[in-house]
């Protein structure tokens, strides 16, 4: 091993005497080089070798070219490069290489060495590299796209980007980034060969002897590209972003008028096709530039008029839920578009409830929509019908608590009186184990606007839940509501009454422990504090390090006994579990130094 350190850094010698010779380094720096040096070879040929090594060694390299490129350019000195920096740039490949070999499924390291050659190798050097990486990773579609744009971009070869995705093409034959990125690349190729022949053309050289073949120049090779990958794929979605990729190039309008025909043809009952074909009609050439701003709207809402034509004619041949998402959703947009013209803004309004009324009437009208509904409704101040959209919802989804949430919420808001039956409905028709915001919404609702006794009756019915996490919530809103109508007593009668059925929430103890520190005109009584805290521990003691702090805290108060809190403490530590006994002890400590 150490002959082969030494002859490694034996190689270095003459490139590290050039830079002391022409003055970017010092004497001084070039021994600490060698010395830094020394280090990282031995730890490269080390029998245990590490990749961090490899790391390290490539990227203290690095940073000496870049200094070495700092320096030159502070003192104006740009010669003998292949006697300075080339000897490092190969070091690095020949150490790269290493390591790639050793670690190749490490696609990170191979994606580190093509960026090295991109910015400080030659274009044969980062040829060699790409190769070698798709060698091992064929089944990676993104990497032979990048490696064709490295051919393309950085090697300037277009032929060499053709033959990589033709390759990859063979490994996944129906992958569809790589036809797109395909397609682009041979309508940027054509671009480019269009921009040569315009600049020799102005430049007034004879064109005659360079090779511009008027099929390549249109896109040909793209169409070819284009339709390969229509017989492998099929889809709207794809077809139309082939479209979208050929309309950025101003030369392909005979190419975008195929694939626009072929697309109407063969895709009649795909929604996105009619969805791109509506929109269409946005951009569509129209009147000349109109200088009023009513001029503008009236025109704009001819356009919004046409693309609804197309839509309802996509309803001849496909009347299906997404095409009237596609169509709803189109609606929706408009209408949220800002306007300052109010005729516009109100024949957007009227056309979006329009669609949604026929939605619905097909049945078709997605669940999501019906809350859009109810808005546009309600900031118009169409009360009356936006809480019968709501009541309408709730029966076209009556298993969905969103769907029951929302409108119970808009019906409570505008006062309805039909709230208090559709509480009672929703509870019969959703999943009991999904029912906790529908009893919360309730809770809520009886507490501010049911006579007393209408709300015992049903927070006891809300007690007697078989689903735990609705008889817990309703202990809590329970006591809650015991306490604003009838103060402490009639709230610690109703703890009374609780604090033996389980299940609890801490959250419970946590009330009623407050609803006792707030009793100004007496003290608040220690021995009911112990109670509560304890009942707490024994549900939650276990777990909660917290619990076990607030409790040590209350007996270090005024109302308190000291005394109690290493037994506390003791207890703590042996019933916590895990963790929480690691950040119990932390926080107990810093209470006791003063820092908490």
């Amino acid at each position: 091993m150490a002959d082969i350190v030494q002859q490694r850094l034996e190689e270095r010698i003459p490139a590290l005497e050039q830079l002391e010779r022409v003055g970017l380094f010092t004497n001084k720096e070039v021994k600490s080089m060698l010395k830094r040096s020394t280090a990282l070879e031995y730890k490269l040929h080390r029998t245990v070798q590490s990749k961090d090594d490899f790391i390290t060694y490539i990227q203290y390299e690095i940073n000496v070219l870049e200094l070495i490129k700092k320096r030159r350019a502070r003192v104006g000195y740009h010669f003998k490069r292949e006697e300075i920096e080339y000897p490092i740039i190969h070091r690095i490949n020949h150490v790269f290489r290493r390591a790639t070999t050793k670690w190749q499924e490490d696609v990170q390291l191979w994606l580190s060495h093509v960026a090295f050659n991109k910015k400080w190798g030659t274009k044969t050097q980062l040829s060699k590299v790409l190769s070698s990486m798709l060698a091992i990773h064929p089944d990676k579609p993104a990497l032979w796209i990048m490696a064709a744009k490295c051919e393309m971009e950085d090697r300037n070869s277009s032929e060499s980007a053709r033959h990589l995705f033709l390759r990859a093409l063979r490994f996944h034959p129906e992958n569809k980034k790589l036809y797109q990125e395909y397609f682009r690349m041979e309508l940027m190729h054509a671009e480019k060969l269009r921009k040569q022949q315009q600049e020799l053309e102005q430049a007034k050289i004879d064109v005659g002897e360079y090779n511009f073949s008027p099929e390549i120049l249109s896109g040909k090779l793209a169409e070819v590209v284009y339709r390969d990958a229509a017989q492998k794929i099929k889809g709207a979605e794809f077809i139309l972003s082939l479209l979208q990729i050929a309309a950025i190039f101003d030369f392909t309008k005979e190419l975008q008028d195929t694939i626009l025909q072929e697309l109407q043809s063969q895709y009649v009952d795909d929604c996105m096709m009619w969805d791109f074909m509506a929109k269409r009609e946005l951009d569509a050439a129209g009147a000349p530039e109109l200088q009023s701003a009513k001029g503008r709207a009236s025109d704009t809402d001819r356009r919004e008029e046409r693309c609804c034509v197309v839509y309802e004619e996509a309803f001849k041949s496909l009347n299906t839920e997404a095409m009237w998402t596609c169509y709803v959703t189109f609606c929706l947009e408009r209408y949220k578009r800002k306007t300052n013209v109010s005729e516009l803004k109100e024949k957007r309004k009227e056309r979006l409830l329009r669609v949604l009324q026929s939605a619905h009437d097909a049945k078709l009208l997605q669940e999501s929509f019906y809350k859009n509904w109810v808005q546009v409704l309600l900031s118009s101040g169409d009360t009356v019908s936006a809480a019968q959209i709501a009541i309408t919802a709730t029966q076209c989804f009556s298993q969905s608590v969103e769907m029951w949430s929302f409108s119970l919420q808009t019906l409570v808001q505008l006062e309805s009186a039909e709230a208090g039956h559709l509480f009672q409905e929703a509870l019969k028709h959703v999943n009991p184990k999904e029912s906790l915001p529908l009893w919360q919404l309730q809770a809520d609702w009886c507490m501010t606007s049911q006579r007393p006794e209408d709300t015992e009756t049903f927070f006891q019915k809300g007690l007697r839940s078989l689903v735990p996490a609705v008889s817990s919530a309703m202990k809590e809103k329970y006591l809650e509501w015991s306490y604003k109508t009838g103060g402490y007593k009639r709230a610690r009668k109703t703890f009374t009454s609780l604090h033996e059925h389980r299940p609890f929430t801490k959250a419970f103890f946590m009330m009623m422990i407050e609803i006792e520190k707030e009793q100004v005109k007496e003290t608040p009584k220690m021995s009911n504090l112990r109670d509560y805290y304890e009942r707490a521990l024994r549900e939650f003691g276990s777990s909660d390090e917290n619990l076990w702090m607030d409790y040590i805290k209350e007996e270090l108060g005024r109302h308190g006994n000291p005394e109690n809190c290493g037994k506390l403490h003791w207890r703590a530590v042996k019933t916590l579990e895990g963790e929480s006994v690691e950040r119990f002890t932390t926080q107990y400590t810093l209470l006791q130094t003063g820092h908490m």
